[in-house]
């Protein structure tokens, strides 16, 4: 079964999108996550149908935010992209006829729309904010590793020993 990535990679995106100065085209998106344009600009159709992405034609032209990240949530960007499935299939229709089959079936799927309801909950309650925060709380450390400079770096991960 493919697994459908169309939440993540949008998110994956909209981050990007807000760290970016300016709009970014559809190609410069295609290029980070290795798709074609087209794909790019059916992805996003339905974030702008939703408002919180706009698109401009032209020179200097491309998509941008139109929502600060505090606003959206997960929630908003998942029913925005179709609502895609949460969980694999794990129900099986080989033998309909079997109680045994039935029981299982019965069971997984009120359990799945359990787990369901609850990661939806869950998603309303992340904004993209907070997942902004969290990258730029794991930039901290990678900036401090930088400012000292690769010579310094080298020698703090390859101490030479004294004889």
């Amino acid at each position: 079964m493919r697994v459908d990535s169309r939440l993540s990679r949008t998110l994956h995106v909209l981050l990007h999108m807000a760290r970016h100065d300016g709009p970014m085209t559809s190609d410069t998106i295609a290029a980070m996550l290795c798709t074609n344009p087209v794909v790019v600009r059916r992805m996003l159709s339905g974030l702008r149908e939703q408002g919180y992405v706009e698109s401009a034609k032209g020179h200097g032209g491309g998509w941008q935010l139109t929502r600060d990240l505090d606003t959206l949530t997960l929630l908003d960007i998942y029913r925005a992209v179709g609502e895609p499935a949460l969980f694999s299939d794990l129900l099986t229709g080989d033998h309909p006829h079997c109680l045994v089959e039935q029981a299982v079936n019965a069971k997984l799927g009120t359990t799945m729309q359990e787990a369901q309801a609850a990661l939806l909950e869950r998603f309303r309650d992340i904004s993209l904010g907070s997942l902004s925060q969290e990258i730029e709380s794991r930039e901290a450390p990678r900036r401090r590793t930088n400012a000292v400079g690769p010579r310094a770096r080298k020698r703090a991960n390859h101490p030479v020993e004294k004889p």
